[in-house]
């Protein structure tokens, strides 16, 4: 397992909040997976949820050298919670192909969250750690 490259983001709940009421439910449907949407409608702290996808994502991006950028849309990235709890990212359309260029085959992610900000680290590997 080699690391490829490394992605970090920072975002504060009011510029999520702010999106939302600027752009509403479009602002969601267009930036968050259905699921991701669902995560965050079954938690209290729902915006807490959408702004660590959000800094998840922009992580993801920052990675890939990419940014959100041409055919790249938001929910190419999917940031799902496992079993255990711990986020895990989904790849598909365009970021999933830019990242088979890059020979990225995992990408391993930490969300944190403080009262008004929420941080993601993203590490692309060259294969998953359950291939040993």
């Amino acid at each position: 397992m080699e690391i490829v490259a490394h992605g970090i983001d920072l975002v504060d709940f009011p510029r999520i909040e702010a999106m939302i009421e600027r752009h509403g439910k479009r602002f969601i449907q267009r930036v968050f997976t259905a699921a991701e949407q669902a995560y965050a409608e079954a938690n209290k702290n729902g915006i807490e949820k959408l702004a660590g996808r959000f800094a998840a994502k922009e992580a993801v991006l920052k990675l890939m050298g990419t940014g959100w950028r041409g055919k790249i849309a938001w929910t190419d990235v999917e940031v799902i919670n496992n079993s255990s709890g711990q986020p895990e990212v989904t790849l598909g359309g365009e970021v999933k192909k830019i990242a088979g260029k890059l020979g990225i085959k995992h990408i391993s992610i930490s969300i944190t969250h403080t009262a008004n900000f929420a941080i993601a680290s993203a590490v692309a590997l060259t294969r998953s750690n359950e291939n040993g």
